[in-house]
C-alpha cells in the first residue's frame, strides 16, 4: 500500500514539475536577450536588463538604460547594439575599458555577443543571455522574490535601497523634484495583542493593496520598509503635491473598513513628508527628514501628516 502511495505521489509530482517546466519554457520563448549583473553593487546582483531596442547605453549616468552606480564604470561606458537579432557591445572609450570573456574590447569597435558571454566593465561583471534562454525567466523570478515583501506583495526595504539612489540621481539629471513619504500604523502593537497577529497581517496587506491600487501613480515607488512602516518615492512631485497625496492616504485609511473574522478594527496612520534639496548628498538625508516628521506626527497626537521644513 505504501509503495502504491509513493508511486502515485511520484507520478503527481512529476506531472506538476512537467507542467511548471512547460510554462517556463513558454515564457522563455518570449524572453528578449538580456544582461544579468553577476558582480557589482550588492543590491543589484541578479538584476537583468532586457535588450529590446538598439543603441542602449551601459554606464554610471542615471540616464543609462543599464545604470550601475559604481565608480569603476564610466558615465557612458559602452553601447549595446541590436541588429537582425544579433547583439553587439561597443566600448565608448571608457576609462577602465570593456572586457568580453577576457578579451579587451577595442574602443568604438563592436564585439558580437553569444550566449553566456561575460562582460566586464570596470569592476562590474555581466552575463549575456540570448533570446529565448530559460535562465532569463528563472533569474528574473529569483531577483523579483528578493525585492518583494512576501506578505504584502509590494517592494521591500532591499528594493528601496536599490531604487532610491537611482531616483535621487535621476532627479538631479532631469532637474525635477523628488519627494518622499513615510508612514506607519498607529498603535499597531495593541492591534496585534487584541486581535491577533493574523489580524495584523490582514491589515498590513489591506493597507498595501489600498495604497497601491487606488492612491498612487503606477510609476510611484512603494515599499514596506519595516514591520508596520511604508515608504513612497514620488519622482516629479513637489512638496505640495506630496503633502496632498499623504493627506489623501491618511484620510482613506482612517475611513477604510478593516474587517477581520467579522470584527471591524479601527486603523489610522501617522505620516511624514520631505523634499529633496540641493544640499542633500544622498536619498538617505531625504528619508531621515521624512522619518523625523513622522515622529512629530506621532508625538503630537497621531493620525496626521507632518511636512518637513528644511
Amino acid at each position: 500500500m505504501a509503495d502504491e502511495q509513493d508511486e502515485d505521489f511520484s507520478e503527481k509530482t512529476s506531472i506538476v514539475q512537467s507542467e511548471t517546466f512547460k510554462l517556463r519554457l513558454a515564457e522563455a520563448g518570449q524572453a528578449p536577450p538580456c544582461f544579468i549583473l553577476l558582480v557589482g553593487p550588492a543590491q543589484l546582483v541578479g538584476r537583468q536588463w532586457p535588450i529590446e531596442d538598439t543603441d542602449r547605453v551601459l554606464g554610471r549616468a542615471p540616464s543609462s538604460h543599464i545604470f550601475v552606480d559604481d565608480r569603476s564604470v564610466s558615465k557612458s561606458h559602452a553601447k549595446i547594439v541590436l541588429s537582425g537579432g544579433d547583439v553587439s557591445i561597443i566600448d565608448l572609450e571608457s576609462t577602465n575599458r570593456t572586457v568580453v570573456n577576457g578579451r579587451m574590447a577595442e574602443p568604438l569597435n563592436p564585439i558580437k555577443l553569444t550566449n553566456n558571454d561575460q562582460i566586464k566593465t570596470g569592476n562590474v561583471i555581466f552575463k549575456f543571455l540570448e533570446r529565448g534562454n530559460i535562465e532569463t525567466v528563472s533569474t528574473a523570478q529569483t531577483f523579483d522574490r528578493s525585492q518583494t515583501d512576501a506578505l504584502t506583495g509590494i517592494a521591500n526595504r532591499g528594493a528601496l535601497e536599490s531604487r532610491a539612489p537611482e531616483l535621487f540621481k535621476r532627479s538631479d539629471l532631469l532637474g525635477i523634484p523628488l519627494s518622499l513619504i513615510t508612514f506607519d500604523i498607529d498603535h499597531f502593537k495593541p492591534v496585534n495583542d487584541t486581535y491577533g497577529h493574523l489580524a495584523g497581517d490582514h491589515i498590513l496587506k489591506e493597507i498595501a493593496s489600498v495604497v497601491r491600487d487606488k492612491l498612487i501613480r503606477e510609476n510611484d515607488f512603494f515599499a514596506r520598509t519595516g514591520g508596520e512602516e511604508f515608504t513612497l518615492l514620488l519622482l516629479g512631485s513637489n512638496i505640495q503635491t506630496a503633502a496632498d497625496v499623504a493627506e489623501r492616504i491618511r484620510q482613506t485609511i482612517q475611513n477604510h473598513s478593516f474587517v477581520f473574522e467579522g470584527k471591524e478594527i479601527p486603523i489610522t496612520i501617522s505620516i511624514g513628508v520631505s523634499l529633496k534639496t540641493d544640499q542633500d548628498q544622498s536619498w538617505v538625508e531625504v528619508y531621515e527628514r521624512a522619518d523625523k516628521a513622522l515622529y512629530q506626527s506621532k508625538n503630537s497626537g497621531r493620525n496626521k501628516v507632518t511636512v518637513d521644513s528644511p
